[in-house]
């Protein structure tokens, strides 16, 4: 089994809090912490309106340093126009020659093992996704936000080809940070892998976990399947029992349990009757899905029907923090989004 550093995830646990949060005290804890130690954002959007005013908020607010990527003239023209002061800002052209050569050199020497020429390099990185994700690579950013314009895929791509995972990780995986109303839960992985296998379910497990003591939520993750306990078998329902067993084994101070349903993991009352015993059932705060699909739909249908506000998704298992957005995202979306990736950035120092 690999290593897994229990005795910093604990001391993430101690310092967590568990009590009442309402999605505005999240928020607001969110730009606090940002503001405790800024880091450098790049938002490869520069085109889109919504980057622009909430560029405008963060610089206001003082929750990031920001690089935006597009065309000087343009981009400060169209702020102009929109009434949102965005000076505080550094604009940087994706089509820099001398950034351009310097990032093309560096992506063709990662990716020569796939044929990549420095000729097609100079054309990759000038897709402002890539752009971006060089910036993070080569520390002249501590982290990209972008997806409000462009597909997951196009987002997080050039991030599994150049910024790769953390030591100890095998996939990247996501969680969304739903606010309810008077508590966060984190859901998992609702975002990017459909099928993972026990092993990649159980790194999904202790990312999230980690995630979550993150963002001051004290983690008990419930391993979700839709039999409880040893009442069902089935492939499904194995590869989750599995799962839970690897991330006992790698994390023994982590409190865990499944398989277990939504409603045991969620309610103390039927927890009660089908689990009595568990550290985790009746007051789960980590929801981990067995698969995309059901990930998916269950934080949509929570988001649409009780009204929680769901912040992200956000990105976990990489070096270096990348955040998609979705083409949807409003402007506060995009603020919460690059407060988290700020934070992200600050616990990447504390690792190193």
């Amino acid at each position: 089994a690999r290593h897994v550093d229990g005795d910093e995830l604990l001391a993430l646990v101690d310092a967590a809090h568990d009590e009442v949060v309402t999605p505005l005290m999240f928020e607001y804890r969110l730009l606090e912490r940002a503001r405790s130690d800024i880091r450098h954002i790049v938002l490869p959007e520069g085109d889109d309106d919504r980057i622009l005013r909430a560029a405008s908020i963060l610089l206001q607010r003082q929750a990031a340093r920001l690089t935006i990527l597009g065309d000087t003239t343009s981009i400060s023209n169209r702020a102009e126009r929109l009434g949102v002061e965005i000076s505080g800002a550094h604009i940087v052209s994706p089509h820099d020659p001398e950034l351009v050569d310097r990032f093309a050199s560096v992506y063709a020497a990662l990716r020569a093992h796939k044929g990549v020429t420095l000729e097609r390099a100079r054309e990759t990185v000038t897709d402002v996704s890539y752009f971006g994700t060089m910036m993070v690579h080569l520390g002249l950013a501590d982290g990209m936000v972008s997806g409000a314009a462009h597909t997951t895929a196009h987002t997080i791509r050039p991030a599994f080809e150049i910024i790769k995972t953390m030591p100890g990780v095998s996939i990247v995986s996501s969680v969304f940070l739903m606010c309810l109303e008077d508590r966060v839960l984190v859901y998992g992985d609702c975002a990017v892998n459909p099928n993972p296998t026990a092993e990649q379910l159980a790194d999904i497990a202790i990312s999230s976990a980690h995630t979550a003591a993150r963002f001051e939520i004290d983690p008990r993750v419930a391993m979700l399947s839709y039999s409880t306990g040893e009442s069902g078998a089935g492939d499904d329902v194995e590869k989750v029992r599995t799962a839970t067993a690897i991330v006992r084994q790698r994390v023994p101070e982590l409190l865990v349990d499944g398989p277990i349903q939504y409603d045991a993991a969620a309610d103390p009352t039927v927890a009660a009757a089908k689990m009595p015993e568990s550290p985790v059932a009746g007051r789960a705060t980590v929801f981990i899905f067995p698969d995309l699909n059901t990930g998916n739909n269950t934080y949509k249908a929570v988001q649409r029907s009780a009204g929680a506000v769901a912040i992200g998704p956000v990105m976990q298992g990489l070096r270096k923090p990348i955040n998609d957005l979705s083409r949807g995202a409003l402007v506060e979306d995009i603020v919460n989004t690059v407060a988290i990736t700020v934070i992200q950035a600050q616990g990447d120092d504390e690792r190193e």
